[in-house]
């Protein structure tokens, strides 16, 4: 059975959820969800997501993504593969984390009942799962492992910069301020209790069989959204069945051209000319500085870095930037590294 398309646009929002393999746990332990989190905020920063609320449980997570440019498949490529690869290695595994393909719901984030719901529901998931004790006195905030603690419930300096906190307390009424977020926080206690005592998955106020119930379904939101949604889709059918279409070599969060951009300031800001660097070994630290950069800051693929650079392959440039990982930096390297972090900053 063929794959329903990913409807991708600029500005869209998703609920996204992904499950262990065989519904085994993703997570054996704390550092392993600050793992997780960090993987995110590389995710963020190659793609410019907005995330405005996000839950980890043992064995599948939840975000709410904002995708201020058409990227969800992209980035979602690189978040679950990376954090696969940085698991298995950490705990000597192999093979798959991640179950079936990651569900991705369309959410309607015009719509305030649409929006907070959604919030409502990921922030919940703890309750629901009873790691919350609610008839013990307890509140959301005694779960570590949601955007309520470690977001909502911060100043803006404790925040991770890709958690878009003021639009999820604004859209509940609420300002960014000592006030605002206990409201936000009693609120969710309130809704909390509610929900335990009715038990019960908030429903859309129209009915349509395609809508999602936030947990099937392809789409959260009004049939009017729906249409416009499928309108998208349609559209996006048409143009990879159109033989002039191309998806570039770089399908980069913040695009091809920002790879490009970012490549030929990288080479004018360390004084090199594309003619040079046939004369340079893959290994240059200049090379391996942009290199760097490309693979942080944008979602380039390394063959990409590879043909843009003339570090030979993909592969070596897969090397390269996992012996930096490691801490094998040069001064040439650093210095090299500086210059463009100054720039770029």
């Amino acid at each position: 059975m063929p794959r329903s398309i990913r409807i991708e646009y600029a500005g869209a929002f998703y609920h996204v959820m992904a499950r262990g393999n065989r519904r085994e746990d993703i997570f054996f332990n704390d550092d392993d969800r600050r793992f997780f989190l960090k993987t995110l905020s590389d995710t963020c920063e190659r793609t410019g997501w907005h995330v405005h609320a996000w839950v980890l449980m043992n064995n599948h997570y939840h975000l709410m993504v904002q995708t201020p440019e058409a990227n969800l498949v992209e980035g979602m490529k690189w978040l679950q593969n990376t954090y696969t690869r940085r698991l298995n290695t950490k705990h000597h595994l192999w093979g798959r984390v991640f179950g079936d393909r990651y569900k991705s719901v369309l959410v309607d984030g015009g719509s305030g009942y649409y929006f907070t719901t959604l919030m409502d529901y990921i922030h919940l998931n703890p309750v629901r799962a009873g790691c919350v004790k609610l008839r013990e006195g307890g509140s959301v905030m005694d779960y570590p492992w949601s955007s309520v603690r470690t977001a909502y419930a911060c100043i803006p300096g404790k925040r991770p910069e890709w958690s878009y906190v003021k639009d999820g307390l604004a859209v509940f009424g609420f300002n960014d301020t000592a006030a605002g977020r206990r409201k936000f926080v009693e609120r969710l206690d309130i809704r909390a209790r509610e929900e335990s005592a009715a038990g019960i998955v908030p429903l859309p106020p129209m009915s349509d069989a395609r809508v999602s119930h936030l947990r099937r379904g392809w789409y959260w939101g009004t049939q009017a959204f729906a249409e416009k949604a499928m309108r998208t889709g349609e559209a996006l059918i048409l143009s990879r069945r159109n033989p002039t279409y191309r998806s570039g070599t770089v399908s980069r969060a913040h695009d091809a051209q920002r790879a490009e951009e970012l490549l030929v300031h990288g080479l004018n800001r360390l004084g090199l000319r594309r003619q040079e660097l046939k004369t340079l070994p893959g290994s240059d630290p200049r090379k391996l500085a942009i290199a760097w950069m490309l693979s942080t800051r944008t979602s380039a693929r390394q063959g990409w870095i590879a043909e843009q650079l003339l570090m030979k392959s993909a592969a070596n440039v897969s090397q390269q930037l996992r012996r930096l990982r490691g801490g094998a930096h040069s001064p040439a390297y650093r210095k090299a590294l500086v210059k463009l972090s100054d720039f770029f900053d």
